[in-house]
């Protein structure tokens, strides 16, 4: 199997090992939706999500973890994938594959009862995490202070997710690497100040990558920063994003976004959420209108054991950064995971 051949050659970087009796697990997850768009003339508005996830662990003698995984799309085809080494030296975790993009992680972490503020597709935006999906090697640690870190290093940007005993055909000679950095700290645990932030978490990010190895053209640059404070059962966070798309051309000027996210919860009982939730996005081109564009939703969210019954009704002004343009969407959602 390719998954074996692949944890035979990456022991040696950390000392050959017995493994013990590992297990194996499926889960998975099944959304059915109705949303209608009241600016809009559409077609049947029911929708289906569906996704498989196999996942196997185990644990080496000396101590180390390992564990892999593969997820599914909608049609049960192949998605993301991932293997990962855990424990190593007692705090670090080495994976490489197509999944967990640090990013991408924390693109918006602000708080929602169901569907983030443009999470029903409400808007037109262009949101940071573009390297999701890109095969590469990263590593997770904890630090003292900071918190958890997570770093992930992309050889080659060039959508490829290639089999094991070879490389990528190099026919994105032009595409260059990339990398991605996020950092969640616990306010709450800083010396000092932390007793007083107490129910505050921070999350940050940065990732670049070369659009392009010729001379004078500008890498892809996204950078966010989220602050989340919970007090009981009131949840509030603010979220600040930059994403520059950078140029594949010296004569081509970079089209730049600066969005602004902020999402209030209040939890009524274990079972029943509210939320209000806002995306504002500004956009910089030089070929286009650039009217700032608004997301704003009301979530409600209930949740019985394994299912989740979700409502958004979304409202955009300005949609697609045009003025004066509308994009509302009203959303039902049932979720069920197992």
């Amino acid at each position: 199997m390719k998954i074996t051949k692949i944890l035979v050659a990456l022991s040696f970087l950390f000392a050959v090992a017995t493994a013990n009796a590992g297990t194996l697990t499926v889960t998975g997850s099944m959304e059915a939706t109705y949303q209608s768009e009241p600016e809009k003339t559409t077609g049947n508005p029911l929708g289906m999500d569906r996704a498989l996830k196999f996942a196997g662990s185990t644990e080496l003698d000396n101590g180390i973890t390992v564990s892999v995984f593969q997820d599914t799309g909608d049609s049960l085809t192949y998605g993301d994938s991932q293997i990962a080494f855990g424990n190593i030296l007692g705090f670090a975790t080495i994976y490489i594959g197509s999944d967990a993009d640090p990013v991408d992680n924390i693109d918006d972490v602000t708080p929602s009862a169901y569907e983030e503020a443009n999470g029903s597709g409400s808007g037109t935006y262009v949101d940071i995490g573009s390297l999701a999906g890109q095969m590469g090697i990263g590593t997770k640690i904890s630090l003292p202070i900071l918190g958890a870190v997570d770093f992930k290093y992309y050889p080659k940007v060039d959508g490829n997710k290639t089999a094991d005993n070879a490389s990528s055909a190099d026919t994105s000679a032009s595409v260059g690497s990339g990398s991605s950095i996020s950092i969640n700290t616990n306010l709450g645990d800083l010396p000092v100040i932390g007793s007083v932030l107490s129910g505050a978490t921070l999350a940050t990010g940065y990732s670049e990558n070369d659009n392009s190895t010729v001379a004078k053209t500008d890498d892809a640059v996204q950078l966010t920063a989220a602050l989340n404070y919970a007090y009981g059962p009131l949840s509030f966070g603010i979220q600040k994003k930059y994403n520059n798309l950078g140029t594949t051309s010296a004569t081509v000027d970079p089209i730049w976004y600066k969005d602004t996210v902020v999402g209030i919860a209040y939890a009524v009982n274990d079972s029943l959420s509210l939320s209000y939730n806002r995306y504002t996005s500004q956009r910089h081109s030089v070929s286009a209108t650039n009217a700032e564009q608004e997301t704003d939703a009301i979530n409600i969210g209930y949740t019985i054991g394994g299912m989740t019954i979700g409502f958004q009704d979304a409202q955009t002004d300005n949609a697609a950064y045009t003025l004066n343009s509308k994009d509302d969407t009203r959303t039902i959602g049932i979720s069920v995971a197992f």
